[in-house]
């Protein structure tokens, strides 16, 4: 099957060398041909030419669009498994980074034999159905039609007993759905959480497959049943730390918007379920490295982690040194705790030395004519 990429579920290089109002080629016309005619074998055999000419050509997929009606006509026929998967594989790469098609598919009427592909006994057809909902659910005028045909419950089914790429696009189509506000509590009645859990514990932590993951988690975490489930899990919580300490910088900022927006809904519930499973190295280091939302999120969550959330004097700095040490007299024996103040020292340090270095290099410009003497003169001795 063709590979799969980030955006679509494919993996296409468009084609450049021509425009998409370029002149179809004799091979285009002749796959429009194959399609359109009476004879299943000439169908099947345009199908497969289809598939061929759209697999990296953006061209090729705008002059084959009108093939979206024959190919979806294949799908609904009877027991033939040979015409359904070359016509899915036909509608699949001609749906990838184009949005016009997409739509076409879908109104079409595709979305009725895909669904029901997800409960096929072929493995092959299992997997091409749950990639053409991967590909077909990146448009967002697709995602609610798409969420009330009935796809979401047999997406998670296919989630908790496909193979194992089919668990990998289920999810990830899964993930895409959840932007659609109305689709979040159709996901939630599926009840996913578990097997979102079982797919991510052990996966690569810095792969797509991981961030789509944590994205689902984040946004069903907003809901009390995808917390309960969550922290119901074994190693649920904890999958989603190893996450925010080793995952893409995107995953990283979907793993620790999840465990912010739980700890925000009641901390008092939450709280201990995070600090147990080691989150603050992950949060030290995400203070530093993440991406500006990540570091945002970290600073708030480990405000919320400490002892209580606001400063308990006036006299005493609110600062991320003090928050931490804070956190850490809670848990100090555990591993983590060695590991947090290890951490804790080496940020200080650092901050100590680029601080250092920030005045060695206003020392270097400084001139009697820039600054009064004895300011000049109490910078340059930092050296």
């Amino acid at each position: 099957m063709d590979s799969r990429s980030s955006s679509d579920g494919l993996n296409s290089t468009p084609d450049s060398s021509s425009s998409p109002t370029s002149s179809p080629s004799s091979a285009v016309q002749r796959a429009l041909q194959l399609i359109q005619s009476d004879n299943q074998d000439s169908k099947l055999q345009g199908a497969q030419e289809i598939r061929r000419l759209t697999k990296t050509s953006h061209r090729c997929r705008r002059q084959l669009s009108a093939s979206v009606g024959p190919l979806v006509a294949m799908l609904r026929v009877p027991d033939s498994t040979e015409s359904h998967e070359s016509a899915l594989l036909a509608l699949l790469n001609l749906a990838v980074k184009d949005e016009t098609n997409k739509i076409k598919i879908v109104e079409a009427g595709a979305l009725e034999p895909i669904i029901s592909f997800l409960e096929s006994q072929s493995s092959n057809l299992q997997e091409y159905a749950a990639a053409s909902l991967l590909t077909l659910s990146a448009s967002a005028v697709n995602k609610p039609i798409i969420g009330s045909s009935g796809a979401i419950p047999l997406l998670v089914e296919t989630l908790r007993h496909g193979s194992p790429q089919a668990k990998v696009d289920s999810v990830m189509a899964l993930s895409n759905l959840s932007t659609h506000p109305s689709n979040l509590t159709i996901i939630l009645e599926a009840k996913p959480v578990p097997s979102i859990v079982t797919l991510l514990k052990p996966c690569k932590k810095s792969s797509k497959t991981a961030e789509k993951c944590c994205a689902l988690i984040e946004s069903l975490v907003g809901f009390d049943e995808g917390r309960t489930a969550l922290t119901s899990e074994e190693g649920g919580v904890l999958a989603v730390i190893e996450v925010l300490e080793n995952g893409s910088l995107q995953s990283r900022e979907h793993a620790v918007g999840a465990l912010l927006t739980m700890c925000q809904s009641d901390r008092c519930r939450y709280r201990e379920a995070i600090l147990k499973d080691g989150v603050i190295p992950g949060l030290l280091e995400l203070t530093v490295q993440g991406t500006p939302k990540s570091q945002t999120k970290a600073h708030t969550l480990l405000h919320l982690l400490r002892d209580s959330p606001y400063p308990r004097s006036e006299l005493q700095a609110d600062t991320l040194e003090n928050i931490v040490c804070n956190i850490i007299s809670q848990i100090d024996g555990d591993d983590q705790s060695g590991k947090a103040k290890k951490m804790l020292a080496e940020m200080v340090q650092v901050s100590m030395e680029q601080s250092l270095r920030h005045l060695q290099q206003r020392a270097l410009v400084c001139t009697p004519t820039d600054l009064p003497i004895s300011t000049c003169t109490s910078e340059v001795s930092l050296k």
